[in-house]
């Protein structure tokens, strides 16, 4: 049995090496860039429209969901998204990040960040073109549907789905839930054994109730545990307040630095500091993976564009602001320097100011991240076995009795090799889903234009035009210009 876990270990590192090598990193920023370049900057340039369309939805009175709507709201398919994306990579990857790759890494992880918006963006809008209803009368969508229906490539889309099912169950649950474990063991000396039966359970619970569950748990755990770990994080910030000038310095300088890497027959701090940066970014967002569109093509939205902007505002979340949060932590603490790697380099870092409640808080953040990835990977895994079984729901309880199973099971086992196989199936995800976005960029661009073309987007532009023209008149009669 030893050899033969020796052999899948050896193979397994020939496939990462290759999927997670520098020509798929460059596929990954080309593909973002080229929607970048072609839609002039989206993510920069109508900033105002994606915000007041996300963020800024919230001060307007929502409109009552039809009871009988199978589908769920925009709002929930999105923190339903970041449930799948907000997970230990934005503890655990960013500390590992910054020891392998230098403070450097947080600078091309921003660059990556920046660049997956679009991405996403392009996601969604496709998850919206392509999508159909099932035999439930919901919405479902995803990588599998636009290669299908755009692409006409049946086994593309086959290949995407079967590394998606796979990719459910290790990086989605099982490592997951042995995170889950190991924090509530180190923090509060919880057996894992009792964790593993109740984080199940609690599982189960909200799986089997379907999306519809699954949306209303996370439209309310995803904000709250999103704004808890901001809340420490802004703390620590505002107590090493001074450092943190010196801290952006650094990760700009250190990003193109050129020297040889320590240690490194060949290497330069600068491939380190692009590689880890770029991969830890991809990992923490999923920007290119093609897993979020799953979920965002199940929301009662009309407008793909509108979607796709909740894309660029998860992403955006995540990673610029989550992510380079953990980074300004560790780094203005001086974390960095106490040679601890991973958690316990977050750890330490929230330990400067909160003491021995530093651990906790960091356990209490990584339950909450790991806990909603598991359940937000659950339904890309459902709708991926729903599309392999020709719309059939027939083996959907089945993935998930064996999908609760699998919690139980993560919180006690060793899963170094698990963690190393999974990361290879998010990566082989990505592949086809890469493909599928670059021959079908020309219909994202059409249909982003033709959405901005519109009256009611003229409307709202004439309307902030006037509005900028009033206040100058106002500034100029009050002396002010």
């Amino acid at each position: 049995m030893e050899a033969f876990l020796s052999i899948v270990e050896k193979g397994n590192e020939m496939v990462n090496r290759v999927v997670w090598g520098p020509v798929m990193l460059c596929f990954l920023l080309f593909v973002g860039i080229q929607f970048t370049f072609r839609l002039r900057f989206f993510q920069l340039t109508k900033i105002r429209l994606w915000m007041r369309h996300t963020l800024g939805s919230f001060l307007h009175p929502r409109k009552k969901k039809d009871k009988n709507s199978k589908a769920i709201s925009p709002f929930q398919a999105m923190t339903t998204a970041l449930a799948g994306a907000i997970g230990t990579g934005n503890i655990v990857g960013v500390a590992t990040a910054i020891t392998l790759g230098g403070p450097g890494a947080i600078f091309w992880m921003w660059v990556a960040s920046f660049f997956g918006m679009m991405t996403v963006f392009a996601e969604n809008i496709l998850g919206i073109r392509y999508r159909c209803k099932n035999q439930k009368g919901e919405w479902t969508g995803g990588p599998m549907y636009y290669i299908e229906k755009g692409l006409h490539q049946k086994w593309l889309a086959v290949a995407f789905s079967v590394a998606c099912i796979l990719a459910s169950f290790g990086m989605g649950n099982m490592t997951q839930a042995n995170s889950i474990a190991g924090a509530l063991q180190e923090g509060f000396g919880v057996s894992p054994k009792i964790t593993g039966v109740l984080i199940a359970m609690l599982v189960g619970f909200i799986i089997f109730g379907g999306i519809q569950r699954i949306a209303k748990v996370t439209e309310k755990v995803v904000p709250f545990m999103a704004l808890f770990y901001m809340a420490g994080a802004v703390v620590v910030m505002v107590v090493h307040a001074s450092s943190v000038p010196g801290v952006l310095k650094d990760i700009v300088q250190q990003a193109f630095q050129l020297q040889s890497a320590a240690g490194g027959a060949g290497g330069c701090v600068m491939a380190a500091a692009v590689k880890y940066g770029v991969a830890r970014g991809v990992f923490s967002n999923e920007a290119g993976l093609g897993s979020t569109p799953i979920v965002h093509s199940a929301s009662d939205t009309k407008e793909p564009v509108e979607q796709g902007m909740w894309g660029i505002f998860q992403v955006f979340l995540d990673t610029l602001v989550m992510c380079t949060m953990t980074a300004l932590c560790i780094l203005a603490s001086g974390a960095a320097e106490s040679g601890k790697e991973g958690v316990a380099l977050s750890t330490a870092a929230f330990s400067t100011v909160f003491g021995k409640f530093g651990s906790l808080f960091v356990a209490v953040s990584i339950v909450l991240f790991a806990f909603a990835t598991i359940v937000g990977w659950s339904f890309y895994g459902e709708r991926s076995i729903e599309y392999l079984s020709g719309g059939s729901r027939k083996s959907i309880p089945i993935y998930k009795a064996v999908y609760v199973v699998a919690v139980a099971f993560g919180c006690v086992m060793d899963l170094r090799l698990v963690w190393s196989i999974s990361d290879t199936f998010n990566g082989l995800m990505a592949i086809p889903n890469l493909i599928a976005l670059l021959l079908l960029s020309s219909q994202v661009v059409s249909i982003t234009k033709d959405y901005l073309s519109r009256p009611q987007i003229s409307h709202i532009k004439r309307k902030q035009k006037q509005r900028e023209k009033g206040m100058q008149k106002a500034k100029r009669r009050s002396g002010f210009l």
